[in-house]
C-alpha cells in the first residue's frame, strides 16, 4: 500500500503539467481525488508497476481527451470503469500472447519427447485468476474488481455502478461461481 502511494507521488511529480485551460482543470482534480484509490485497485488487478503506470496514464489521457471538454456526469465511475476496461484489455492481450508462447513451447516439447509440467505455481495461479477475471462479462467483472480487488464495500460498489446492493451481491456470486468452474476445469486438464 505504501508502495502504491509512492508510485502516485512519482506519477504526479513526473508529469509535465502545462498550464491548463480552466475547462480542463477538472482532470487534475479528478487525478488528485481518485488517483490513490485507482492506483491501489490497478496494483491489485495487474500486479506490475509498469502496467499500473500505463493504465493510470491511459485512463487520465482518455479523460482529458474527451471531445466535449466537460467532466462526465459520474466522474468517479467513468475513471474506475475506464481504468478497469483498459486493464482488462491489457490482460487479454497478454493472455493471447502467453497462449501463443505456450503453444510454441508445447510444440517444441512434444517434438523433443518431453511432457510439459502440469503443476501450477503461485505465479501461474495468479495469472490464471487474472485471465479468468478478464474473461468475465463486463458487469460481473466490474463488480468483482471493485468489491474484491479494490476492497470497496457493497453499498459503495452499488452506488458507483448505479445498482442495488442485492444486485451487486448476486453479480459477485455469479462471478465467483464462474471463476471457480473455470479454475476447476483448468486444474483437471
Amino acid at each position: 500500500m505504501a508502495r502504491s502511494r509512492a508510485n502516485l507521488a512519482l506519477l504526479w511529480d513526473s508529469t509535465a503539467v502545462e498550464p491548463l485551460v480552466a475547462s480542463r482543470h477538472w482532470v487534475l482534480t479528478a487525478m488528485q481525488r481518485h488517483g490513490p484509490a485507482l492506483i491501489t485497485m490497478l496494483w491489485r488487478l495487474l500486479g506490475n508497476e509498469q502496467d499500473v503506470c500505463d493504465v493510470y496514464q491511459e485512463t487520465f489521457l482518455r479523460l482529458a481527451s474527451r471531445s466535449d471538454k466537460t467532466p462526465p456526469n459520474r466522474l468517479k465511475a467513468f475513471v474506475f470503469r475506464s481504468a478497469s476496461n483498459t486493464a482488462v484489455s491489457l490482460l487479454r492481450r497478454r493472455t493471447t500472447h502467453e497462449r501463443a508462447c505456450r503453444r510454441v513451447a508445447q510444440h517444441v516439447e512434444s517434438t523433443d519427447g518431453r511432457r510439459p509440467s502440469v503443476d501450477l505455481h503461485v505465479g501461474e495461479l495468479r495469472e490464471a485468476l487474472r485471465n479468468g477475471i478478464a474473461r468475465l462479462p463486463e458487469r460481473l467483472q466490474l463488480v468483482l474488481v471493485l468489491k474484491d480487488i479494490a476492497e470497496m464495500s457493497y453499498p459503495r460498489v452499488a452506488k458507483l455502478l448505479n445498482l442495488s446492493v442485492a444486485s451487486v451481491r448476486v453479480y459477485r456470486y455469479r462471478a465467483l461461481r464462474l471463476l471457480s468452474r473455470w479454475m476447476a476445469r483448468q486444474d483437471e486438464s
